[in-house]
Formats: C-alpha cells, sequence, structure tokens
C-alpha cells in the first residue's frame, strides 16, 4: 500500500501547481458563476452531498482498515477530519437557500478528488503514520489543532451570515457583513483553508500538505473571483475590503 500511498500523494500535491494556474484564468462553473457549456447538471443539494460524500464515507472506511484505527491519537485525527467533513456533506447542503444548479462534471471531479484524498490522509493517520499517544501533547499537534479549531469556527460563522442572507424562496445575492466579512469579501474560504494548514501541522504529514496545497489552489482563485464579481455587481462595495486575506489579497 505504501507505493500506491506514495504516488497518490505526489499527484495530488504535484496536481496542485496546474489547478491553480487554470482557475486563476477560468472559475469553476457553479454557484455564481454558473454558465452553460459543462454538461448534465444537478440540483445543488445533490451535487454537494455527491460531491463531499467520499471524504466522510471513503475515509471512515479506509481508517477502519488501519493497523492504529483503534488507538487514541488516531482517533482523535479521525474526529478532527469528520467534524468538518459531516457537516459540509449532509449539515450545509439542507441549510442552502435557493441556489443554481451544479455541473454534474464539476461534482463528479469533486468526487474524485475526494475519494483519493480521502484515502491518502486516513491511510497515513490509521496505518502508515506514527501517532502515539505523547502526540497530543506535541507542539505540533496543540499548534495544528488551534489553527484548524479557528478555521473552523470561521467557516462556520461565515456560512452563517451567507445563509442569512435570503429569506425562504429568495435566491438573489447581498453584501454579506459582520465578522470577518468586514475585511474581506471571503472568510468562508479562509476558514477552510486555515482548516487544513492546521491539518497539515497537526499530522506533520506529507498526505496533510499536498490537501492545503490543493486547498489553496482551488479556494484562492474563486475568492478571487468572487472579489471581481462583488465589486463589479456592487458598485457601493467597500473599498477596502480584501478577497481573502484582510489588507494584503
Amino acid at each position: 500500500m505504501s507505493e500506491w500511498h506514495g504516488y497518490a500523494t505526489w499527484g495530488v500535491l504535484v496536481c496542485a501547481i496546474p489547478t491553480l494556474l487554470y482557475l486563476l484564468f477560468v472559475s469553476a462553473p457553479y454557484g455564481r458563476h454558473a454558465r452553460a457549456g459543462w454538461g448534465p447538471m444537478v440540483g445543488p443539494r445533490v451535487g454537494w452531498i455527491l460531491m463531499e460524500s467520499p471524504a466522510v464515507v471513503a475515509f471512515a472506511a479506509v481508517f477502519a482498515m488501519g493497523a492504529h484505527a483503534r488507538a487514541v491519537t488516531p482517533l482523535v485525527l479521525l474526529l478532527a477530519w469528520q467534524s468538518h467533513y459531516i457537516y459540509r456533506t449532509f449539515i450545509f447542503p439542507f441549510r442552502l437557500r435557493g441556489g443554481r444548479p451544479m455541473p454534474l462534471l464539476i461534482a463528479l471531479s469533486g468526487l474524485g478528488f475526494n475519494v483519493v484524498n480521502a484515502y491518502i490522509n486516513a491511510a497515513w493517520v490509521s496505518s502508515l503514520g506514527d501517532y502515539p499517544a505523547s502526540w497530543l501533547l506535541d507542539p505540533r499537534f496543540v499548534a495544528g489543532l488551534a489553527v484548524f479549531g479557528a478555521g473552523l469556527a470561521v467557516n462556520h460563522h461565515a456560512d452563517a451570515v451567507l445563509l442569512s442572507l435570503r429569506k425562504p424562496g429568495e435566491s438573489g445575492y447581498r453584501i454579506p457583513q459582520g465578522g470577518l466579512y468586514r475585511w474581506v469579501s471571503c472568510p468562508n474560504y479562509l476558514g477552510e483553508m486555515m482548516e487544513w494548514l492546521g491539518w497539515a501541522v497537526l499530522t506533520w504529514s506529507l498526505p496533510g500538505l499536498a490537501f492545503f496545497a490543493f486547498t489553496v489552489a482551488n479556494l484562492l482563485p474563486r475568492a478571487l473571483a468572487h472579489h471581481r464579481w462583488y465589486r463589479a455587481q456592487f458598485p457601493e462595495y467597500p473599498t477596502d475590503r480584501r478577497a481573502v486575506l484582510p489588507g494584503i489579497l
């Protein structure tokens, strides 16, 4: 397994580079950037669940087969991972109000990535990596968990603000306000990047680093696209608000 695991891990890491370059010029065609010409469509809830479910199911299945699956530290890592993905897969889609159809191609692309990513991370934390109970007191774990938890909180709050902008039956867009929206257009993406930076640190692993790199490659261009869209749609959009990093980018 370790040989295939290495290939898959390096594949995710290397693919982050062309993904970043491509998405800087072509916005993924879902949500506010949806457009024709990408084949069959599915509803936003179906698309999100289809895309994200391997991160819950495949991760749990691979984890359960690991030699260290019953050890305390891998179980804590499992809990951290699932705290993000159970929400993203089975709660967030049902909180959506309105929403545009998603190309099936996008949902299947996300599904494929999540299968590979779940495999490399679950296999590492439950089998290939070395995480004794003492790792829970290691400064890398403590610091990484703090960043992960802060990112999770930022992500959830940003989602709540966005979801509150629409009343039942509405489908339009408004300028979000409050929280980190005072400084950036996409604190939801900032929070998610923080989460997986924290995961890379608390696991201190190449699979964790690969996932963080791919997350940045995927979400940073989307945050920039959202920021441009807000400024084009709303003449009154705050001029001092940045895309994803307060005061910087």
